[in-house]
């Protein structure tokens, strides 16, 4: 394994943790319907988990797969007449879907908020970064005069790296580059100090260097604030760096969860061994092409029968034909490891020593 995916076992092993409690947040068979021209989309499909505070879970899969969704639904910004939301988003026990919409925007950037994935389009460009943060801070703080708030907001746009932050408060956001944008961002999310930040595709479009200092940075605050964190991602160096447990969606579903250690070590569905194998490696030579997971993401009006990866999964004819038929549930394929595969456990592990695991 490369230094990259070992990354995880860095972080402090379950064993010498304290005994995890009650989940901060619990979502139960979460589904998130569009009525559209074109037919119902299923963008999410039945998807569960439970995160703690002080846990980050990162949920990856390819574009389409219903990962934003899923992370929109639990912000409760899906609440128009075309989507349909059914299931359980239980944060600290209180059920967000069985809400009222005026509850859930006074939790909204007070108990949960979020870093969107382009801090361009997602900031006001009429005004200033300071001026949002300040309203932001005021609308959970009606107590707080003016310059308390703007206090506030030079204090959390120091605290995540921007450098003069009294002067460039008063800076709308086109002024700030990719980064400092994204910093702005995240200092906008976490002024009221949540328990929960969703970070959709925190460093897309930032170069290397800026998406490390970024991510740095999420650790470092969620250690100072003891958040519950999750990560969207199409990209597993990001969940490598800063999951501690991790879900894989396709088509709208869970294929596999698991702790991030076990799943970079011994991933056990299909698809989650393409993404792997797309994955650049940087401790050795480049020595052959990087093998990309073939075909397309399917139609999430139109998602193919049985397991919706078959069509583009290269050992659905050793299933006996449930791959097309059948739709694969979760089964337990290590401790807190689940997967959602017709492959026979025995012949997923023999597939991977003897295949897989060579080329990873």
């Amino acid at each position: 394994m490369t230094d990259l995916q070992k990354t995880p076992a860095a972080a402090p092993a379950d064993a010498d943790r304290p005994p995890l409690g009650d989940p901060f947040l619990s979502v139960r068979d979460l589904r998130i319907h569009f009525d559209t021209d074109d037919g119902l989309v299923r963008s999410v499909d039945g998807v569960s988990f439970d995160l703690h505070k002080g846990r980050t879970l990162g949920i990856v899969g390819e574009s389409g797969s219903g990962k934003s969704v899923t992370s929109l639904g639990i912000m409760g910004l899906h609440r128009s007449k075309r989507a349909r939301i059914s299931g359980e988003i239980r944060l600290d026990g209180e059920d967000l879907i069985a809400a009222g919409p005026d509850r859930v925007r006074q939790l909204r950037g007070r108990e949960l908020a979020m870093i969107f994935q382009d801090p361009l389009t997602a900031m006001h460009p009429y005004y200033t970064v300071g001026a949002q943060i300040v309203e932001a801070y005021r609308v959970h703080h009606p107590q707080a005069t003016k310059k308390q708030a703007r206090t506030r907001a030079i204090e959390m746009l120091d605290r995540v790296g921007i450098p003069q932050p009294d002067r460039r408060l008063d800076d709308y956001p086109h002024q700030f580059s990719g980064g400092m944008r994204q910093r702005a961002m995240i200092a906008m999310a976490l002024v009221n100090d949540p328990s929960l930040l969703i970070a959709d595709e925190p460093t897309t479009a930032l170069d290397v260097t800026v998406q490390a200092q970024i991510l740095d940075l999420i650790r470092d605050l969620q250690e100072e604030f003891g958040s519950a964190v999750i990560i969207i991602t199409h990209d597993l160096g990001v969940v490598a760096e800063l999951a501690d447990d991790i879900l894989v969606m396709y088509g709208g579903k869970c294929i596999e969860r698991g702790p991030a250690e076990s799943l970079f070590d011994a991933p056990e569905h299909p698809y989650t061994w393409g993404l792997l194998g797309s994955m650049p490696r940087l401790d050795r030579e480049l020595q052959e092409r990087l093998v990309p997971v073939k075909g397309t993401p399917p139609s999430l009006i139109n998602v193919p029968s049985g397991c919706a990866f078959h069509p583009r999964c290269p050992y659905a004819a050793l299933t006996g034909g449930r791959s097309t038929s059948e739709v694969p549930v979760l089964a337990e394929a290590g401790p807190g490891h689940v997967a959602a595969c017709h492959l026979p456990v025995g012949e997923r592990h023999r597939i991977f020593a003897e295949e897989i695991a060579p080329r990873l």
